[in-house]
């Protein structure tokens, strides 16, 4: 059984605009970014696979934030940079 661990992997430098990084289960990253909580201009976007949101629409943080969550949860790519 291999003993890696998400500490292998050296966190990326934080965007200005990070509102939350969640930590998929392989150790990439995805990143929230945006203005805040009321603000339309919030989105995810996978450092690992490259996937991001897709409804500008609805880019709240109160939509944002679970999407990304099941994103990083579901998400097996790792960062190759």
């Amino acid at each position: 059984m291999s003993t890696t661990t998400l500490a292998a992997f050296t966190e990326p430098d934080r965007p200005k605009n990070l509102l939350i990084r969640f930590v998929t289960t392989v150790g990439s990253y995805v990143d929230v970014t945006g203005h805040g909580e009321h603000a339309q201009d919030n989105r995810w976007h996978c450092l690992g696979c490259g996937d991001a949101s897709h409804s500008p629409e609805q880019n709240y943080l109160f939509n944002i934030r679970p999407a990304a969550n099941d994103h990083a949860t579901a998400c097996r790519a790792i960062l190759l940079t």
